[in-house]
């Protein structure tokens, strides 16, 4: 399975991360520095729907929600990427012994806190991580979208990720982690957050309501066709390395879609049959893209972590850095030509040795 391929691959890249003894944050492990013209600003929300959670029913569903910006100046504290806490809980959630609790408390990133913010209106895009994994798995994608001009909203999937602080100090963990959750359930499920979400922040923040997006990784990216159907606000989406649970429907088939992946969702890879189908099923604009030599964590911050440290993720024959830069940079596209309207000739004819189109 996947998951338990990926999670197996996270445990060597934190034993790693262990093994490097003591440094300053801002030396140890640094993602890529954001390559557009802005600083990156961020801010924290927390927001209680009024429908019961799908993994604690007597409760209503609560979520953490980042928002990364361009901002005016890069004024303020600069973000952590975890707490203490919320790291010893992700690396006891790999079930390895003998790692520093505190190790990826000491990631460094590039967004300020509450920084200013320009205050037009702006494209906007929805992320939701890998099952199991917190929204800041995604942050090297979210600064360099924000720097580009872009609002991102990270989600926390509550119950579903290892650790998700909120503002009174409780950390949830991943009750959805103890079973065989049913994956177009969940989905289904995430797609009401993501609705949630742009009902509460749109008023809250300079959304363009014309231009919006939603996508992410694993679990987050299949998410996206539930997202695209049931969201009428919603007019493009994307798929970082995830397997689909069922065929798109409704109006997802007919919408901008990009699927991204490592080479078992080729098609003749172990998985490709799945993503052909689904690809069949769409109808509009479509591009489905291989990234040779990545594997199902190379689309994350784990992958440029790992190259910092010089540690290989099992599987993957392509440099971490590398392979979030072309993360960044086929998204970017993706999206600066559906909600922007920007010629980009790299989706029709791929610019980069490692990128091949299906």
């Amino acid at each position: 399975m996947r998951l338990l391929r990926f999670l197996a691959a996270a445990a060597i890249l934190i034993t790693a991360l262990a093994a490097a003894g003591p440094a300053s944050a801002a030396t140890r492990h640094p993602l890529p520095a954001p390559t557009g013209p802005f600083a990156v600003g961020i801010r924290e929300f927390h927001l209680i729907d009024d429908r019961p959670d799908l993994w604690v029913p007597e409760r209503n569903r609560e979520l953490m929600v980042s928002a990364w910006y361009p901002a005016l100046a890069p004024v303020g504290k600069q973000d952590p990427y975890a707490t203490p806490q919320e790291s010893a809980l992700i690396l006891a959630s790999q079930k390895v012994d003998g790692l520093a609790p505190e190790a990826l408390s000491e990631v460094a990133t590039h967004a300020y806190v509450d920084a200013p913010q320009l205050g037009i209106p702006l494209p906007t895009v929805v992320l939701s991580p890998g099952f199991s994994m917190p929204r800041f798995s995604l942050t090297a994608l979210a600064e360099e979208l924000a720097s580009r001009g872009y609002l991102v909203l990270g989600i926390d999937h509550t119950h579903e990720a290892a650790a998700i602080t909120f503002p009174d100090g409780r950390i949830t963990e991943c009750l959805a982690c103890q079973g065989r959750p049913d994956a177009a359930k969940f989905s289904a499920n995430r797609a009401q957050d993501v609705s949630f979400v742009l009902d509460q922040l749109i008023p809250r923040l300079p959304v363009d309501r014309s231009r919006i997006a939603m996508g992410g990784h694993s679990a987050g990216g299949f998410t996206a066709p539930y997202a695209l159907a049931e969201d009428v606000r919603i007019r493009a989406g994307f798929n970082l390395d995830g397997g689909f649970p069922a065929l798109p429907y409704g109006r997802a088939v007919n919408l901008p879609f990009l699927m991204m992946g490592a080479p078992h969702h080729a098609p003749s890879g172990a998985y490709g049959s799945r993503w052909a189908a689904v690809y069949e099923a769409f109808n509009g604009w479509k591009r489905w893209l291989i990234v040779d030599g990545a594997t199902h964590g190379s689309f994350t911050d784990y992958a440029p972590i790992a190259d910092h440290l010089g540690v290989e993720l099992p599987g993957n024959t392509l440099h971490g850095a590398r392979a979030i830069e072309l993360t960044r940079k086929y998204v970017s596209a993706f999206l600066d030509h559906h909600l922007s309207g920007v010629p980009t000739p790299i989706l029709d004819a791929a610019a980069d040795p490692e990128i091949r189109i299906a």
